[in-house]
């Protein structure tokens, strides 16, 4: 089957789907970093926050993938407070069912296109150490590893590793 893959602009009226797409994302791939409780808070947050934050972040840009008319992937960008002038990816994040069909490669094209259309020129973003799978993602699309690990706590007291993805966008 040809994928029929759409890339577009995210509106507060797609938040519910936004919603879906970040918990099953979570699921998927951050159960085992956390303890079951905040976990199941987590997600819940994750899946009810969307049409507010839509509403609310005018600044920043929301793209919403879909394949064959079913949402499977999200970005949401803006400007990086630490680096002006640069554009940060806030959140990436697919759907399992989406894994492997190329609708995040879709996204992430229509996401750097969007971002080079805003006249900047260099995008970071943060990722998981500990999530290979979201590495390679980043990697396969130019992005590189800046050197700069930060712990991140998401709330529960128990900080995280994160690393810094850069890309210079042409």
């Amino acid at each position: 089957m040809t994928a029929n893959f759409a890339v577009l602009p995210a509106t507060p009226s797609d938040g519910d789907a936004i919603g879906q797409i970040h918990a099953a994302s979570w699921r998927a791939a951050y159960a085992d970093f956390f303890s079951p409780d905040f976990f199941a808070q987590a997600l819940r947050r994750r899946r009810h926050r969307w049409q507010a934050v839509l509403t609310e972040q005018p600044r920043n840009t929301c793209l919403l993938a879909t394949a064959h008319g079913r949402p499977l992937a999200f970005s949401y960008f803006g400007p990086s407070s630490p680096e002006p002038g640069a554009v940060e990816v806030f959140g990436f994040y697919g759907h399992p069912d989406g894994w492997g069909t190329g609708v995040a490669r879709a996204l992430m094209a229509s996401t750097l296109t969007a971002i080079r259309e805003r006249g900047a020129r260099h995008v970071h973003l943060w990722t998981l150490r500990d999530t290979p799978r979201s590495r390679r993602f980043y990697a396969k699309h130019g992005f590189t590893e800046s050197g700069v690990v930060r712990d991140f706590d998401y709330g529960d007291g128990n900080p995280l590793p994160q690393v810094e993805y850069a890309l210079t966008v042409d």
